[in-house]
C-alpha cells in the first residue's frame, strides 16, 4: 500500500507537530503528499492550509503572523483562519474587504498538546485518551521527528510481540527466550485492542524507574490500534506502575512518516524524572527506528505472494486485512509499487529431515 494514493487515508486525524512549535510563526509540514502550512489563529487555535500563497506562490510558511491572521512573506496578503484573503496592502485599504480569493483550509485541532489535521471529514474523531484526564497520571513529551519508514511498518512492529528478543536485546529483549508471547485480540469498527503477557529483562534504569528490584519483571500490555496508524500502549507492571505510551506514524509521503510520541505515567517525577523516563524510552525507539528505516514502504495488503508469515504475525496481518476492507467500502483498490517483490516458490527438500 502507498498511503499518498490512497484517498480514504485523508479522512483521519494525524498529529503532526507539537503546538509549542508555532508559537514563533508559521511552520510547514507535508502530509500525505501535500505541502501544508500550520500557524497560530490563537495560542490554542492552530490552523493548516495548503502552503502556497494563491497570488505568486510563494510558500506561506515563509510568512509571519499578526492578529489572527496568515501574512504573506512576499507581497503581505493577509490571510485568515478559512484561507481566505481579507487585505491586499498594496490596495492602501484600512479596513478588511471580503475577497474571492484565498487557499484550501484543512481540518485542524489541538489536542494533548498536538497539532492534528485531517485533509478531508474525518471518519473517527481523534481519539479519547483516558490517563490524560484520570487522576494521578502525568503526561511526558518524548519525541517528534521524521523516520524513513511507513507508518504501517512502525504499527506492525507496535504488535510484534517477536521482535523483543532481537531488536531489543540491548535494553529489555530476552535473547535467551525467543518465543514469542500468545496474544488476544478484541476488534473494533476502528481498530482492536491487543492484550498479553510480556517477560522482559529489568535493567538498572528500568529498576530505578519501575522501583522493582529484580532484574527480571513482567509487562502487562493491553495495546490499542487505531486506524491506520495510531496506538496506545499501556503497560502494568506487577507493582501497579501504568505506562501509557501513546505512537504515531503520521505519513509524510510513501517512504517517510513523522514519527510523534508522548506517554502517561501513574508516578510523579520525584519518583521517575521525565528526563530518565526518556532516556529509556529513547533507546528503545532508536533500536526501532535502525531496524524499521530498512523495510519497504510498500507494504502489500494482499500478501499472498509478496510476504511469508509467522503466527506471531496476526496483529500485522489483522491491521492488513481491516485496512483491505476499509478501501473496499472506500470503492478503492489497493495501490501498489511497481517494483513489489514477488516470492519464488521453494522446491521442496529431497530429504525430509532437511525440512527440520
Amino acid at each position: 500500500m502507498l498511503a499518498t494514493r490512497q484517498k480514504v487515508l485523508r479522512k483521519f486525524w494525524c498529529p503532526v507537530m507539537a503546538l509549542a512549535d508555532l508559537k514563533d510563526g508559521p511552520k510547514p509540514f507535508t502530509l500525505l503528499g501535500e505541502e501544508l502550512v500550520l500557524w497560530l489563529a490563537a495560542p490554542k487555535t492552530p490552523v493548516a492550509m495548503r502552503d502556497r500563497c494563491c497570488h505568486r506562490s510563494a510558500r506561506l510558511s515563509r510568512g509571519s503572523c499578526d492578529r489572527g491572521r496568515l501574512i504573506c512573506g512576499y507581497h503581505g496578503w493577509e490571510f485568515n483562519s478559512e484561507g481566505a484573503v481579507v487585505r491586499l496592502p498594496q490596495n492602501n485599504a484600512t479596513e478588511d474587504h471580503a475577497t474571492r480569493m484565498g487557499v484550501d483550509a484543512y481540518r485542524c485541532a489541538e489536542r494533548y498538546g498536538y497539532v492534528w489535521v485531517a485533509l478531508e471529514e474525518p471518519l473517527y474523531d481523534i481519539p479519547d485518551f483516558e490517563e490524560a484526564h484520570q487522576p494521578g497520571f502525568r503526561q511526558i513529551d518524548q519525541f517528534n521527528e521524521t523516520w524513513n519508514c511507513a507508518g504501517l511498518r512502525l504499527m506492525e512492529n507496535s504488535f510484534d510481540n517477536a521482535h523483543f528478543s532481537f531488536v531489543h536485546r540491548a535494553s529489555f529483549g530476552d535473547n535467551g527466550h525467543p518465543q514469542p508471547a500468545k496474544l488476544e485480540i478484541e476488534s473494533y469498527d476502528d481498530g482492536f485492542l491487543m492484550v498479553s503477557d510480556i517477560p522482559v529483562i529489568n535493567p538498572e534504569i528500568q529498576q530505578k524507574l519501575l522501583r522493582i528490584d529484580s532484574d527480571r519483571t513482567v509487562r502487562h500490555m493491553r495495546a490499542r490500534w487505531y486506524m491506520p496508524f495510531g496506538r496506545k500502549l499501556q503497560i502494568t507492571y506487577p507493582n501497579g506502575l501504568v505506562h501509557s505510551i501513546v505512537t504515531y506514524g503520521t505519513p509524510i509521503d510513501d517512504q517517510s512518516c513523522q514519527v510523534v510520541q508522548f506517554c502517561f505515567r501513574s508516578d510523579t517525577e520525584a519518583e521517575a524524572p521525565a528526563e530518565t523516563v526518556n532516556a529509556f524510552d529513547r533507546k528503545v525507539t532508536l533500536e526501532d527506528k535502525y531496524i524499521l528505516e530498512a523495510t519497504d514502504g510498500d507494504v502489500p495488503l494482499d500478501q499472498a505472494g509478496f510476504e511469508y508469515n509467522m503466527a506471531s504475525d496476526r496483529p500485522g496481518i489483522v491491521m492488513r486485512q481491516m485496512l483491505r476492507a476499509l478501501l473496499e467500502r472506500q470503492g478503492e483498490a489497493e495501490a501498489k509499487g511497481e517494483n513489489r517483490p514477488v516470492l519464488k516458490p521453494l522446491a521442496p527438500p529431497t530429504d525430509l529431515r532437511q525440512a527440520g
